[in-house]
């Protein structure tokens, strides 16, 4: 039997019946236990149950609700930009509009927010409304400039065609001639070496996290792990992810120093031509 969705209408209607029914704006968990709304029908209409309250001309705080990364970042640079300096956790607290366990979930402590923060804002592209806030968090952290393009006696840099594609460097491996430039080169990696580093994939999807698996852990013992793909390990901290929800994050370059969750760095297994 075919499951009939809700329509935009019905939903948003429900949502509001259900408000005015208990007095305030419900959370979710509340919203599928009242009414007959399910996450597909929030899902298919809205994308997120935040978008679904906006459409209705309601707003939600508290326990109970899903802060959207955006919503994060928004409320966390503007307290920032209203300081002049990266928030502690405290400074937060008192002027932040939600509370700080949505970060602490995401990143395990307070000392990664500002970096996840400065990686979230790079990979939206908010360096021109918010520029001034990723510069206190870059002099925060202490990152300085780029290293630029250093070159010997008679040497110059190289021109990069545009209109031509990228690899990676070579590498000593039967399935793949270059090293993954992205995260489905990550995935495919992971899924030749599988076998060898003990792994037996489950299912692999597109929502967070991206892999379930069994992983060996003795000789005849095996357990069940949530694994995360990312080029770069800090990609992680630009998507949000709860930390607390992935086991290891299989990566081809570990560049996050300070990170809490294991990481399988794919550069270091495979063998590159020099």
């Amino acid at each position: 039997m075919t499951r009939v969705v809700m329509t935009k209408e019905e939903v948003l209607a429900t949502i509001n019946e259900c408000a005015a029914q208990i007095g305030h704006v419900p959370s979710f968990p509340e919203l599928t236990k009242l009414t007959r709304v399910r996450r597909r029908a929030i899902f298919t209409h809205f994308g997120t149950y935040t978008e679904a309250l906006r459409a209705c001309g309601l707003e939600r705080s508290g326990p109970g609700y899903e802060v959207s990364p955006q919503e994060l970042f928004l409320d966390w640079a503007s307290v920032t930009r209203s300081l002049g300096m990266v928030p502690s956790m405290g400074d937060y607290g008192l002027k932040g509009r939600y509370s700080v366990r949505p970060f602490l979930r995401c990143y395990r402590g307070w000392r990664h927010v500002a970096t996840g923060m400065l990686e979230y804002g790079k990979k939206e592209g908010l360096e021109g409304e918010w520029g001034d806030v990723l510069d206190i968090i870059t002099r925060f952290l202490g990152t300085g400039g780029k290293r630029g393009w250093t070159s010997g006696p008679g040497m110059e840099k190289p021109k990069f065609a545009l209109d031509e594609p990228v690899y990676g460097v070579p590498l000593m491996h039967p399935a793949l001639s270059h090293g993954p430039t992205n995260e489905m080169g990550v995935l495919f990696l992971f899924g030749t070496l599988a076998q060898e580093l003990g792994y037996k994939v489950m299912r692999v999807q597109a929502a967070f996290p991206d892999c379930e698996a069994m992983r060996r852990v003795e000789p005849e013992r095996w357990q069940k792990v949530r694994i995360e793909f990312e080029y770069e390990s800090r990609n992680f901290l630009a998507h949000m992810h709860p930390a607390a929800h992935c086991d290891p994050i299989v990566c081809w370059s570990h560049n996050w120093k300070e990170c809490p969750v294991e990481v399988l760095e794919l550069k270091k297994v495979v063998s590159t031509q020099p």
